[in-house]
């Protein structure tokens, strides 16, 4: 086997979700290179709790910069920085 043989596909892009989803289906993914993908958390517990929290507005500047740069909303941002501080302990 030469080294051609090993070399994996570029994934292909996709116009819609559909496209995506179909592709996902058929497609055997061991052949794709999939080292460029981006981890993705799903939240799928209820969150049924409701806080108020008070913060100084420079914080929370930086915390909405944050996440728009992570394309989350800033509660999941505070959510997610609360879980990891738990989860460190």
């Amino acid at each position: 086997m030469n080294g051609s043989e090993n070399r994996l596909k570029p994934l292909p892009t996709f116009r819609t979700d559909q496209e995506a989803e179909d592709f996902v289906d058929n497609a055997d993914l061991t052949e794709y290179d999939l080292s460029g993908g981006t981890f993705m958390r799903f939240e799928i517990k209820r969150k049924d709790k409701q806080i108020n929290i008070r913060m100084p507005e420079d914080m929370l500047d930086a915390v909405k910069a944050r996440a728009k740069e992570r394309d989350i909303p800033y509660q999941r941002f505070i959510r997610e920085a609360i879980e990891q501080a738990l989860h460190k302990g």
